[in-house]
């Protein structure tokens, strides 16, 4: 099941589906803040894959919290996050 809460606005044409995994064992926070007119931030929870729509230009910034204060981890384009898939087809 997908949730898209914070939808892409329409005038921004083709979007990509995009994976990112707490591998720490810490609670983190991801947002994308260089998209005009939006939003997007999340939490993930260690171990937690979180699927979702993004343009390819958008960049994800991880954050973790150290003692009351939010600390940057990571910056990544979304187009180095995208899922690539393939069909499958039984024989």
């Amino acid at each position: 099941m997908s949730q898209i809460l914070n939808r892409l606005p329409d005038k921004y044409g083709q979007n990509i589906l995009c994976s990112y995994q707490n591998r720490t064992s810490t609670v983190q926070i991801i947002r994308i803040t260089n998209i005009p007119h939006w939003y997007f931030e999340r939490v993930v929870f260690p171990g937690e894959l979180l699927l979702f729509e993004a343009l390819a230009e958008a960049v994800l910034e991880i954050y973790q919290s150290d003692d009351m204060r939010e600390i940057l981890g990571d910056r990544f384009l979304c187009d180095w996050l995208k899922v690539h898939h393939t069909a499958y087809v039984a024989t």
